[in-house]
């Protein structure tokens, strides 16, 4: 759960989340008037868009944060700084692809040579059945 409230049953939970969005929503409307443009949108931007911002709080089991996100796009990103980027968009596709079945199987913990050997054997022979991406529950 969510900041250090894994001692906390979910009607506590959810009393001090309903008490954080209040304190929230007068804080915003507090200061929405008396901000500056810049600041005053950002305050806007929190208040209107409350359910997007702060969805995590009404589903613990969602991360705060896109810190996973961030680090399964570094393969992509540090790929396209080294070799200059794609010279064609289906080029681009192509290794968007092959990134995303390294970052999946990584995620997985499966060995994505493994997972190459499999997908080239059920290509060249039709008996075989092609391996998934799919986690397995």
């Amino acid at each position: 759960m969510l900041f250090g409230f894994k001692t906390l049953d979910s009607s506590s939970y959810n009393d001090w989340v309903n008490q954080f969005k209040s304190k929230l929503h007068s804080s915003l409307n507090q200061w929405i008037d008396k901000a500056g443009a810049t600041a005053g949108h950002l305050l806007r931007s929190l208040r209107d868009k409350a359910s997007q911002w702060w969805y995590f709080l009404d589903n613990p089991e969602i991360p705060p944060d896109n810190n996973q996100a961030e680090r399964s796009l570094r393969l992509a990103v540090t790929k396209r700084k080294v070799s200059g980027g794609s010279r064609s968009m289906d080029r681009f596709k192509h290794t968007a692809h092959l990134l995303t079945v390294v970052q999946t199987c990584r995620r997985q913990s499966r060995s994505v040579i493994d997972f190459f050997a499999q997908a080239l054997l059920a290509n060249s022979n039709n008996y075989l059945s092609v391996p998934s991406l799919l986690p397995k529950y």
